[in-house]
């Protein structure tokens, strides 16, 4: 006890405070204080490019970031697969990617060539959580240089020699199908891409089919393609709106019920008033739109029955106040960068935004209907022939 007590004295005695030390250790901890916030401003700032100055978070997107992605792609190369080419080229190789990276269908490209560029991508198949199949078949179907027959004969031919495909029945593969018909292209998807994780920017299309070919658990919607030249904002300044009391002109888009004729006028009054934006009314009942993880769509837009699209819309649509509708313009310009195909390294893009969504894809385990496993953890087929040396071409049904 004598010990304890003088122990205490010791540590009394030297523990002594004066006024002048207060002062100081007060003063440490604020300096302290500040360069720790000064330091997680920084650290912040680097690891989420969303948190900078170009690009402020709406409150009502979902937080994500670039820093946050554990990402690794496998990009399939145009000669690693004998027919792959024909995918991309047509039969003759006469179709360029140039040539198909415009228009409707241009996402097939632009997403394949920022893949190629991107930090994601690994050259290690057996490090690969996913897996990219680059193929520009809506393009070359509609330039004549694949009709569909060999188009779903080219796609049972690639398929079967793709051993990471076999292993896991297709569900870490990607391919992307840039229309209404999405994976109907491929005549026998049913068949054999029926686990894929398919990109298209129509869910509730089936081209006159009767089923879609899209799959709410597994596939993504991704944005339209929209011509670069109309989107080159990042970086700079938006053009403001003219305030809804300026305005003169009232534009509307009915999809096929005004064919091709009404599309191709709405781009060229467009086209004209380039200060454009307006609020999205949705008459599509059964729609399926992008990024719907990330974004509240509440928010931006309106979905109205489309069994209710007469008049009643009209009235509707008037009684709205016009701040309610600025505010409504406002909260989608702050997201409207989410529906360009911009490089990686621009905080918010079309390109970010998939791989928050395949993010999602990722699985610790895959397997197939042919694929079996041993007490070592080998991946064997029905032969017990472990996969490193499984011969392609392989039976896929």
């Amino acid at each position: 006890m004598g010990s304890l007590t003088k122990n205490k004295i010791s540590f009394s005695s030297h523990s002594r405070c004066t006024k002048t030390h207060q002062i100081c250790a007060l003063a440490l901890i604020i300096s302290t204080f500040i360069l720790t916030r000064t330091l997680d401003r920084s650290f912040s700032s680097f690891c989420n490019p969303s948190s900078s100055s170009v690009y402020n978070k709406p409150q009502f997107l979902k937080e994500n970031s670039i820093s946050q992605l554990s990402l690794k792609i496998y990009v399939y190369e145009e000669i690693e697969i004998d027919g792959l080419s024909e995918l991309m080229h047509g039969r003759d190789g006469k179709i360029s990617a140039d040539s198909c990276a415009k228009g409707q269908w241009g996402t097939q490209v632009k997403i394949h060539r920022f893949l190629l560029e991107s930090k994601f991508r690994t050259l290690k198949k057996e490090e690969a959580d996913l897996f990219f199949v680059p193929s520009y078949v809506k393009c070359v179907r509609m330039m004549g240089g694949l009709n569909d027959k060999e188009i779903n004969k080219t796609y049972v031919k690639i398929l079967s020699q793709m051993p990471y495909f076999r292993r896991s029945g297709g569900r870490d593969h990607i391919f992307i199908f840039p229309s209404g018909a999405g994976a109907h292209l491929f005549r026998s998807w049913a068949t054999y891409l029926n686990r894929s994780i398919i990109l298209t920017p129509e869910g509730d299309r089936t081209d006159k089919r009767d089923t879609s070919a899209f799959n709410t658990w597994k596939d993504i919607i991704i944005p339209g393609n929209v011509d670069d030249g109309m989107t080159k904002f990042y970086g700079a300044t938006l053009v403001q709106p003219l305030p809804l009391s300026k305005r003169k002109y009232l534009a509307n888009f009915l999809g096929r019920v005004q064919g091709k004729v009404g599309r191709l006028q709405l781009v060229e009054l467009a086209k004209q008033f380039p200060d454009k934006e307006c609020v999205p009314v949705l008459l599509s009942d059964q729609v399926e739109l992008p990024f719907q993880n990330v974004i509240d769509y509440t928010r931006i837009s309106i979905k109205w029955p489309s069994t209710r699209s007469g008049s009643e819309l009209l009235e509707y649509l008037e009684s709205i106040p016009d701040e309610e509708i600025e505010g409504i313009i406002a909260r989608g310009r702050q997201v409207m960068c989410l529906w360009v195909y911009a490089p990686e390294s621009e905080p918010c893009s079309a390109m970010m935004s998939i791989m928050w969504e395949l993010q999602r894809k990722v699985r610790q385990f895959h397997q197939s209907a042919e694929t079996f496993w041993l007490h070592n953890g080998s991946i064997v087929n029905r032969n017990l022939v472990e996969f490193n040396n499984w011969k392609p071409p392989m039976p896929l049904t």
